[in-house]
């Protein structure tokens, strides 16, 4: 169990660190004015997307279903905080989502919103980490 527990740290830290850079990509991309700069930002931008936030992410997904597998899966049946969790996590997966979304617009030379929407996308994973992380270590009952 405890094995399935560091997978899942690990692999949330990592899908969070791309969660917190590739929207940061995003305004600087939205920023740039020059092809040479445009490039390397949809280079970066696809890399850090498929080579680790997806992986992590899926990591972080098999990580989490081995410790339901292996713990008490009774004592979550009941547990609100864990409920509250998946739904967060669902929102999470759905932001992700987004950001692939965004990723596509960039590539395929789409891109309409400004670098001010992306410095405020860029907030959103902070809010879903700070909750996630008070349920999964307070556990408020509720």
């Amino acid at each position: 169990m405890l094995w399935f527990k560091a997978l899942h740290l690990i692999a949330m830290v990592c899908w969070f660190a791309g969660l917190f850079y590739l929207p940061r990509l995003y305004v600087y991309h939205a920023m740039s004015d020059d092809a040479v700069s445009g490039e390397r930002f949809k280079i970066m931008e696809r890399k850090l997307f498929y080579g680790i936030m997806t992986p992590a992410m899926l990591a972080t997904f098999a990580g989490g279903i081995g410790l339901l597998v292996t713990g008490s899966w009774q004592l979550y049946a009941t547990a609100n905080w864990l409920h509250a969790k998946f739904l967060l996590l669902a929102c999470l997966v759905v932001y992700h989502y987004f950001c692939w979304r965004w990723l596509k617009d960039f590539r395929d030379e789409a891109n309409f919103r400004s670098h001010v929407f992306y410095r405020w996308m860029n907030e959103v994973p902070v809010i879903f980490l700070i909750a996630i992380v008070i349920l999964a270590v307070v556990k408020p009952i509720f």
